[in-house]
C-alpha cells in the first residue's frame, strides 16, 4: 500500500483481488482498486467505514482534491473508501484497448455480463471484511451507485450499517423500454426550460444541426452528426448544465475566407463532451443495468425514440420547430461515430440481445429491510424518474426520503456537505 497526503487528508491506494464470476470463486480473478481517505487529524483513530459508489455505469470514483465537496463532511465521521467499480478507473479497466485480450465480441460480451451491480456488490462484500474486520459499513451511492446500494440491500444487508442514496433509486421491475418511455418527456421538459432561459439558442441549435447534416465533419476521428450534437442534452440534467450548454453554443461559428464554418474550438468541445473514451462502459452497459429476465433490452432508447418524433433532427430542420436535445440515452449510432466505441459495436449488440439476465432486486427482502436508509430524490430529475424513485422508496421498509427541487441530479456534488448532512440526519433519525 502507498499512502500520501493532500490538504487535510491522508490517502492510501488499496488493491483487492476478486473473482470475475462470483459463482466460480476459484476461477479467473480480477483486481479492484479503492482509494482510502481519512482526515489528517484522525488518521490514527479507529473509525467506521463509508464506501462511496459512483454514478454511471462506467465511471471510476471521483478524484477529489483534498476535502472538497461532500468528502470533507464525511471525513468528520468516517474513514472513506472511494471505490473504482470493476472495469473503471484502476479496477481492471475495460475498454477498446483491453477487451480484445478476452477474444472476440462473444467473449467480450460474456465477460462484461459480470460488470453489473450484482457483481459490484459481491466485490464490496469481499473487500469489506478486509477493511472493517467484519463490521458492517455505510454505503453512499450516487445515481447508478444508488442502484448498486439497492442491490446491496436486496442481497447482503448484513454488511450494511446504513445506506445513503442520492438521485439513485431504481425501479425494481421496469424494463428498459419503460425507463426510456418515461425519460423522453422529462428530457423534453429540460430542453424547453433551457430554450425559455436562452431563447437565442433555438436558432443557434438549428444552424449547428443543419451545418452538421450537410457537412458531417470529423474531429480526431469522431464523426460529428446532428444526432451526436443532440446528445449534448445530457448536460441539462446537472445544476449548471444549461448554462454550460449555452456557453458552448454561443461561439459555434467563425467567419473564414471560405465562408462561415464551425470553429475548431467548438468542434473540439463537441468531441470532448460527446466522447466515451474516458467511460466506455457507460455506453456499452447502459441498458444492461436494467436487464432482468429473458426479455432483451434490444436498444430500448433507440426503439422508444420512434414514439417521440419531435426528437428527430431531420424532421425539425424540415419544418420550423426547435431541434430537441437528447440525453441519458445510448443508441447504435454511438458505436459508429465514436472511435472509442467503434471496435465494441458487435459486443454491444450481443449484450443488447442477451436474454439471461438474473434478477437484481428482491422485493420481499426490501419490504422486510432493517437497515437505516435515506435517499435524496430530486424533483424532475432528468436521469432517474422521480415517480419510480418514490415507488421504490415506498417498497423499502423504513427508507426515509428527502424530496427537493434545490438541486439537480448532481446534488451531492453541487450541495456537498449540506446534502450529506441531511442524509446523515435521516439515517440517524435526527431529522
Amino acid at each position: 500500500m502507498i499512502s500520501y497526503r493532500q490538504p487535510g487528508v491522508v490517502l492510501t491506494d488499496r488493491r483487492f483481488t476478486v473473482p470475475l464470476d462470483h459463482s466460480d470463486p476459484g476461477g479467473e480473478q480480477i483486481e479492484v482498486y479503492g482509494r482510502e481517505a481519512v482526515a489528517t487529524s484522525r488518521a490514527g483513530e479507529e473509525l467506521p467505514w463509508l464506501v462511496y459508489l459512483e454514478g454511471g455505469p462506467g465511471f471510476g470514483a471521483r478524484r477529489f482534491v483534498g476535502t472538497e465537496a461532500w468528502l470533507g463532511r464525511a471525513l468528520r465521521d468516517y474513514r472513506v473508501l472511494l471505490l473504482d467499480q470493476r472495469g473503471t478507473g484502476w479496477s481492471t479497466p475495460a475498454n477498446r484497448q483491453t477487451l480484445p485480450l478476452r477474444g472476440g465480441p462473444r467473449e467480450q460480451a460474456d465477460y462484461l455480463a459480470h460488470f453489473r451491480s450484482d457483481s459490484i456488490v459481491r466485490d464490496c462484500e469481499l473487500i469489506r471484511p478486509q477493511l472493517t474486520g467484519g463490521a458492517p459499513w455505510t454505503v453512499l451511492g450516487q445515481s447508478f451507485g444508488g442502484f448498486c446500494a439497492v442491490r446491496y440491500l436486496s442481497s447482503a444487508p448484513e454488511g450494511l450499517a446504513a445506506v445513503m442514496i442520492t438521485g439513485g433509486l431504481p425501479s425494481l421491475d421496469a424494463h428498459a423500454d419503460d425507463v426510456y418511455r418515461a425519460a423522453y418527456p422529462r428530457i423534453e421538459r429540460k430542453v424547453a426550460a433551457h430554450y425559455a432561459r436562452y431563447p437565442q439558442d433555438v436558432e443557434r441549435a438549428r444552424a449547428i444541426a443543419a451545418h452538421l447534416a450537410e457537412h458531417r465533419p470529423e474531429s480526431a476521428g469522431h464523426r460529428l452528426t446532428p444526432e451526436g450534437f443532440q446528445s449534448l442534452g445530457i448536460m441539462l440534467g446537472s445544476g449548471s448544465g444549461s448554462h454550460q450548454l449555452h456557453y458552448l453554443l454561443e461561439n459555434a461559428f467563425v467567419r473564414t475566407p471560405g465562408g462561415t464554418e464551425l470553429s475548431d474550438a467548438f468542434q473540439e468541445a463537441i468531441r470532448t463532451a460527446a466522447s466515451f473514451a474516458g467511460h466506455p462502459l457507460y455506453a456499452v452497459l447502459h441498458e444492461a443495468i436494467y436487464g432482468q429476465g429473458e426479455r432483451p433490452t434490444a436498444w430500448a432508447a433507440e426503439r422508444v425514440r420512434a414514439e417521440f418524433p419531435q426528437f428527430d433532427a431531420a424532421t425539425a430542420l424540415a419544418g420550423d420547430g426547435p431541434v430537441l436535445f437528447t440525453g441519458e440515452t445510448i443508441h447504435p449510432w454511438h458505436f459508429d461515430v465514436d472511435p472509442a466505441l467503434r471496435p465494441l459495436r458487435e459486443t454491444a449488440e450481443l449484450l443488447a440481445q442477451r436474454t439471461d439476465w438474473p434478477a437484481l432486486y428482491d422485493p420481499e427482502r426490501l419490504a422486510a429491510n432493517e437497515v437505516p436508509v435515506a435517499a435524496a430524490v430530486y424533483h424532475d430529475d432528468m436521469y432517474v424518474d422521480t415517480e419510480e424513485s418514490l415507488r421504490t422508496a415506498a417498497a423499502i421498509r423504513g427508507l426515509r426520503t428527502w424530496v427537493t427541487n434545490e438541486y439537480e441530479h448532481d446534488g451531492v456534488r453541487a450541495g456537498g456537505p449540506r446534502v450529506l448532512d441531511r442524509l446523515l440526519a435521516l439515517v440517524r433519525d435526527e431529522a
